[in-house]
């Protein structure tokens, strides 16, 4: 008798890596010489990356520096999303990465559509801002995890506890 197997669809960033990148790119911006003497500043809390800067040139190379880093340390681009700059204090401009984590329920919607147009023997089910694909045949879950990674989706997907 095959027992069912199973997988969960995830959307995170891992923690590590993010302060890793943050952490080199900090060092690239301190040591370029564009940015002598800039007010240059990026800051991070487990949910938004702030970034300080002289003005939106510099903003733009300090974002670039920093996705360069994130996707060298195997983070998806797609976890940030980037806000508009604001004026802040003493003539710099601000701007909020926020981190997407986790499947909001409006866009797992999509996945598991996609999921049920396979017409695979999978089961699949939303919770805790991931979603849970079980099926008896192994081939049939790889068949599901390779269609989602084809999948063009807004968030970064990462497939966990496969067994």
């Amino acid at each position: 008798m095959a027992s069912e197997s199973s997988f969960d669809v995830v959307s995170r960033v891992d923690q590590q890596e993010l302060d890793n990148a943050l952490n080199q790119a900090r060092r690239e911006i301190e040591n370029r010489f564009d940015f002598k003497n800039s007010k240059t500043t990026i800051d991070w809390d487990d949910k938004k990356i702030t970034v300080v800067s002289d003005d939106e040139l510099k903003m733009r190379n300090v974002i670039d520096v920093i996705q360069g880093k994130a996707v060298k340390r195997g983070i998806d681009i797609k976890a940030f999303d980037i806000g508009e700059s604001e004026p802040a204090a003493g003539g710099t401009v601000r701007r909020v990465l926020a981190l997407r984590s986790g499947i909001p329920k409006d866009k797992s919607k999509a996945l598991m559509e996609k999921i049920k147009s396979l017409k695979l023997k999978v089961s699949a089910q939303y919770q805790d801002e991931q979603i849970r694909v079980t099926g008896k045949n192994r081939d049939d879950l790889q068949a599901v995890i390779a269609a989602l990674k084809a999948m063009e989706f807004e968030l970064p997907l990462q497939f966990t506890n496969y067994r």
